[in-house]
């Protein structure tokens, strides 16, 4: 007769598959709550104790580590030596494994979840169970996913026994799952004894969704998000309406909430290729909106919208206007909903804005053969410690207007410059390999407003030419990080022409 060996946290469908197991002559061993459950549907089970005529101790934490287990799932049955041993010490072989995990994710989940309850719930006999019969799958059945219980089911009904390649695909499943166990196991007590720079990384991610395709439609994607969920981020965020999102739509996507973030106010970051294009604020999110459309009415078209309050129907009517991806907001009323749900490839997307602030994880990037690891760029700064270097000072406006720049610039690719007023951006230069050429191009965006605004840059300027650019074409204060050995050259320049320009000591490259 063959046997299970059922014991399982999640007992999603065991009932049945235990039964199903039973009508094809298999015999069940199984342990605590789980043989409970099975025994009370009527399902006759052996207890491991039974098998293994050592009693369970230490509230359950011995009971399955035991050689009348462990040799039973890894014996091999094309072996005459391993059976004969299996014969000599009385271990019978153990056909199918059904084990899911102590509910290890689930608990450190919880808010107030102590040290004590995270190492109880993590789970040692039921990954061990798992290994042994995943490394034994040659003879060996193991089902760590409830919903691979009815593929066994008709595989037995239709020829007696499951196929090799079925017994490889739940192996390989089992590994990746203690693999990604062990991982958030491993996350947690890191980060436990707050070791910053682990001698092994260590990440597990589940499948979000598979994608049509990667940044171009000849490369494969898919989509995955953090085991421990974070809530405000595009992988969190739930699709109202609207097409499927594309690879590019969920970078830019980040890139837009990573920027909405910065902002308390009502405000709105309309995005394109990873570049704000339009960045607005306001007294409601129908001004902050308009903002941003008005601070580049072309490149906003084909765009992505972030709204960081829901959207009322004058906000709505005013998008209806454009072709927008994606618009992500906190809500829609009912009545905007209706109006932006009638463009039927419209994404309409909401999103827990009070999670904004939550704890960041550092950022990861991708290099051939290997990975850069980094905090994300999340300091807060005082605008009033920035440090004043010119003759003239800046006054609250101008001062109000390169705070909302500074905040602007540190998300637009380097080399990057932003001219803004107090409540817009009305130009960005991103991503050009001199910085007065993104001056420039900033500059000319901002047209005929650059008379009544300010200018940031995300890192220093090398020499003086970005500043006298500037100067002569309108701007009345410069934001900087400072720091370049021709310092004084470009404070020179400043002060030849009126100019106020701050240092704030913080550079905030984006490459």
């Amino acid at each position: 007769m063959k046997r299970a060996l059922i014991s399982v946290s999640d007992k999603t469908g065991i009932v049945d598959f235990a039964r199903g197991l039973v009508a094809q002559g298999v015999e069940i061993i199984s342990t605590g709550g789980t043989k409970k459950t099975l025994d009370e549907a009527g399902i006759p089970t052996l207890s491991i104790d039974e098998v293994t005529g050592f009693p369970e101790m230490m509230d359950g934490r011995v009971k399955t580590l035991h050689p009348k287990i462990h040799g039973g799932l890894l014996g091999r049955r094309d072996l005459p030596m391993h059976m004969e041993a299996m014969k000599e010490h009385g271990i019978a072989p153990i056909d199918f494994v059904c084990v899911n995990l102590y509910p290890f994710k689930e608990t450190i989940l919880k808010p107030d979840v102590t040290e004590v309850q995270a190492i109880e719930n993590i789970d040692i006999g039921g990954p061990s169970m798992l290994r042994s019969a995943a490394k034994n799958f040659a003879s060996v059945t193991v089902v760590v996913d409830p919903k691979d219980y009815e593929t066994v089911l008709q595989e037995l009904k239709n020829v007696g026994e499951t196929t090799l390649d079925t017994r490889k695909r739940f192996a390989a499943k089992v590994f990746r799952h203690t693999a990604a166990y062990d991982a958030l196991i491993a996350e947690y007590l890191t980060d436990l004894v707050d070791e910053k720079t682990p001698e092994t990384l260590t990440f597990t991610y589940n499948l979000k969704q598979t994608l049509r395709y990667g940044e171009n439609s000849h490369q494969e994607a898919a989509f995955y998000q953090e085991a421990l969920p974070k809530a405000f981020s595009i992988a969190s965020a739930y699709q109202l309406h609207g097409k499927e999102l594309s690879y590019n739509n969920i970078k830019d996507a980040d890139a837009a909430l990573r920027i909405i973030r910065e902002f308390t106010e009502p405000a709105v970051v309309a995005l394109k290729h990873m570049n704000p294009c339009g960045i607005g604020t306001g007294k409601t999110i129908f001004e902050a909106y308009t903002s941003a459309y008005e601070a580049d009415p072309v490149s906003i078209f084909g765009g992505i919208i972030v709204l960081n309050r829901p959207v009322d129907l004058a906000t709505a009517e005013k998008m209806h206007q454009l072709f927008l991806e994606i618009v992500i907001a906190p809500g829609f009323s009912e009545e905007a909903f209706v109006l932006l749900s009638s463009k039927k490839n419209l994404r309409l997307l909401t999103l827990d804005f009070s999670a904004q602030k939550e704890e960041n994880k550092p950022e990861t990037v991708s290099v051939i053969g290997g990975l850069l690891i980094q905090d994300q760029d999340v300091i807060e700064e005082v605008p009033s410690e920035w440090k004043v270097v010119t003759q003239r000072q800046p006054s609250e406006e101008e001062l109000a207007a390169l705070a909302f720049a500074w905040k602007a610039v540190k998300h637009v690719k380097s080399n990057a410059i932003v001219v803004a007023n107090q409540q817009q951006t009305l130009g960005v230069g991103a991503g050009q390999m001199n910085r007065v050429g993104s001056v420039k191009l900033a500059i000319e965006q901002a047209g005929e407003r650059v008379s009544e605004a300010v200018l940031a840059s995300d890192a220093y300027f090398p020499m003086s030419d970005s500043v006298e650019y500037a100067a002569t074409h309108g701007i009345q204060a410069i934001v900087q990080p400072g720091g370049s050995i021709k310092d004084q050259e470009s404070i020179d320049m400043a002060d030849k022409y009126g100019l106020a320009m701050v240092f704030t000591d913080i550079r905030h490259f984006r490459h």
